[in-house]
């Protein structure tokens, strides 16, 4: 269970995880439980997962529920936000966190258009969905966080389609801080670097964890708590003032993540 956040000022608000059953979407879904918050949180296969998550989150004391489906589907992101409506009467906090990468190193001139194509849809197209039926559902003055990548702004070789769609993320989330300002509804990025998770475990074998650490001024890479607790300080009234922002969360690292 995540550390006890008081003092967020998210006591009973209303949030939405997308990945929420594993890796960095669990831990900001029990992160954003510790601090008062209910919590609704959405994967695309991993049931048992998402319920040891959900589990953790009652646990908590707080209000939860679990969605399945692939966001790539428009009918499926749509079903998502009518879910986080129908359980919650709307959001306070919505947290975009799902996506992929790809762990082989592949040139650009030698990518497929399959492979282009699946993570621009998984990591792109998907937050386009989402967003588009799930921010009516967000109330005025609340908040979106995207979790985005260090890669979108450093670039990654061999991995030219998962920092171009993370850098379409960012670019969406400062259109976005104006579009919604009105409404007072803030929108920023947190961009992680390497974090200890499942999807990325592949790149610290054969000699690649010492590679990355030797690049990371702190010395290790990120829990996936690491990373948890400033998504929820910008979700967090704390962050009342903060739109628009990247804040990235990378150990120092000068290489992209």
């Amino acid at each position: 269970m995540a550390t006890k956040s008081g003092g967020l000022g998210l006591e009973n608000r209303r949030a939405l995880v997308t990945g929420g059953s594993r890796g960095v979407g669990r831990a900001i879904s029990l992160h954003l439980a510790a601090a008062g918050a209910h919590v609704g949180i959405s994967y695309r296969s991993r049931e048992d997962e998402a319920n040891s998550t959900l589990n953790e989150v009652r646990a908590a004391g707080r209000r939860g529920w679990v969605h399945p489906g692939d966001l790539a589907d428009p009918a499926t992101a749509a079903a998502l936000a009518a879910r986080a409506q129908d359980e919650f009467g709307g959001l306070d906090v919505l947290v975009v966190n799902h996506g992929v990468w790809e762990p082989e190193d592949v040139p650009l001139a030698e990518m497929s258009d399959e492979q282009w194509r699946r993570t621009l849809s998984a990591n792109l197209d998907s937050v386009f969905y989402l967003l588009r039926a799930a921010l009516p559902q967000v109330t005025d003055g609340g908040g979106v966080v995207l979790v985005t990548s260090s890669a979108a702004q450093r670039g990654e070789a061999f991995h030219g389609d998962y920092a171009a769609s993370k850098g379409a993320l960012q670019s969406l989330v400062k259109s976005l801080a104006v579009e919604l300002a009105p409404r007072g509804v803030r929108v920023n990025a947190v961009a992680p670097g390497w974090v200890d998770t499942e999807m990325v475990a592949p790149a610290f074998e054969d000699g690649g964890l010492e590679a990355i650490l030797d690049e990371i001024p702190l010395g290790r890479v990120a829990t996936p708590e690491d990373v948890a607790g400033p998504v929820a300080f910008l979700a967090s009234p704390l962050a009342n003032h903060v739109t628009g922002e990247v804040l990235n969360v990378n150990g120092g690292a000068i290489r992209p993540g």
